[in-house]
């Protein structure tokens, strides 16, 4: 839902699918599973500042506001219709409307960053993993929860068919998203499987990096 401006895909789209966005069934069957396993990869560690990249309609903010043992929690998305949704919700969350390669936030200033279901729409991953690596601190988790396909082939025939339909997405597998990561800074620690409607044929994975100590690498 992030990317540079000049690529980013088309707001409208976002903005349109935020309408649907909090349904039940829709948060049951592919947001909530993800979410509960992103929770609690949180719950250990001393985590103040929280950044939700890619917040949607703010559900995932909404619960790391309420449960988390954090001074700050911020949401930024790219679709000023997600983010009214968001903001509708109340709860003690900034909310951000931003470019995820082009983050408004000081270096080393995060404790942990979350990306659930959208790190696929970045046009310039590279460039965000980069940016994200800039706003957390030595330690810093980094979160991406995504649809990772087991081949490669795989991969690029989701690409041609969400092109078909007018947003370009690109899903990673896990090795190539863990090789961006790396490249970004990052030392993977972990990638587990989340299991969730239409699992089986769109495996969904967390992936946690964690940003190295100063001085390291």
């Amino acid at each position: 839902m992030l990317g540079r401006m000049s690529k980013a895909p088309h707001r409208l789209f976002f903005d349109a699918w935020s309408r649907v966005y909090d349904l039940a069934p829709v948060q049951l069957a592919v947001y909530r599973p993800v979410h509960a396993r992103v929770l609690r990869e949180l719950a250990s560690g001393d985590l103040k500042r929280l950044l939700d990249i890619g917040c949607g309609t703010g559900n995932l903010t909404s619960r790391l506001a309420q449960s988390a043992r954090a001074e700050l929690v911020a949401g930024c998305d790219f679709s000023f219709g997600m983010l009214e949704q968001a903001a509708a919700k109340r709860v003690p969350a900034a909310w951000l409307q931003g470019d995820a390669a082009r983050l408004p936030i000081r270096d080393g200033s995060v404790d942990a960053v979350t990306s659930t279901d959208s790190f696929h729409w970045f046009p310039d991953p590279d460039g965000a993993l980069a940016e994200l690596r800039r706003v957390l601190r030595p330690g810093g988790r980094l979160i991406i929860a995504v649809v990772n396909p087991r081949l490669g082939a795989t991969a690029s025939l989701f690409r041609a068919g969400s092109t078909l339909l007018g947003e370009p997405a690109r899903w990673p597998t896990r090795a190539e998203l863990a090789q961006r990561m790396e490249r970004a800074g990052f030392v993977v620690r972990s990638q587990q499987r989340v299991v969730r409607a239409a699992g089986i044929a769109f495996p969904t994975y967390v992936t946690v990096g964690v940003a190295p100590p100063s001085g390291a690498g």
